[in-house]
């Protein structure tokens, strides 16, 4: 099984693409799209294409994904959420039922086993398992790390309380149905 791992972000987002079989787990690829221009609407058409230039290149069987997070500026909060909106209309394209989201303290822990371990620590258990790589940037170990923690978990439906990842189309039929 292929699992593509997603760090989204509204300049750059990491991939990173393993391959898991039985139990064991390779390192396939990994890098960085950077989404040029100076204004941000501009940069969407470039987050939408790439995603869809990337995904016919990898052809990943499953795809993981950082959910969102709290950040401390409202405006790059929905910078963000737009940008992952983009990325996941390209997604369901293909991918409908096949796409996991994981809060970054799930994915520390299912890794490192610790929720608030440091980028440096989730980086050496990359290499301790994937093998040495230098990383462009952050966000290709971390995407590396969310494409790793699908892995570790089993790609389980379960609910996120009990410490597992749940697609995000029954997330979204979860939270319709509270309404």
């Amino acid at each position: 099984m292929l699992i593509l791992g997603i760090d989204p972000g509204s300049r750059k987002t990491g991939w990173g693409l393993i391959k898991k079989q039985g139990k064991k787990i390779h390192y396939v690829a990994s890098g960085v799209l950077q989404f040029k221009g100076a204004d941000f609407m501009d940069r969407l058409p470039t987050v939408k294409s790439e995603m869809k230039q990337l995904l016919k290149e990898l052809q990943p069987d499953v795809i993981s994904m950082e959910s969102l997070i709290y950040v401390k500026s409202p405006t790059a909060l929905i910078k963000l959420a737009q940008t992952r909106g983009i990325i996941l209309a390209e997604l369901f394209n293909k991918y409908e039922g096949k796409i996991f989201e994981y809060s970054p303290n799930l994915v520390k822990s299912q890794t490192v086993g610790y929720g608030h371990a440091s980028k440096e620590s989730v980086q050496k258990f990359l290499a301790m398992t994937l093998g040495k790589k230098e990383f462009k940037t952050d966000d290709e170990s971390d995407a590396l790390a969310i494409a790793m923690c699908h892995a570790l978990s089993g790609g389980n439906k379960a609910d996120k309380s009990k410490g597992k990842a749940r697609s995000l189309k029954a997330s979204l039929a979860h939270k319709v149905s509270n309404i």
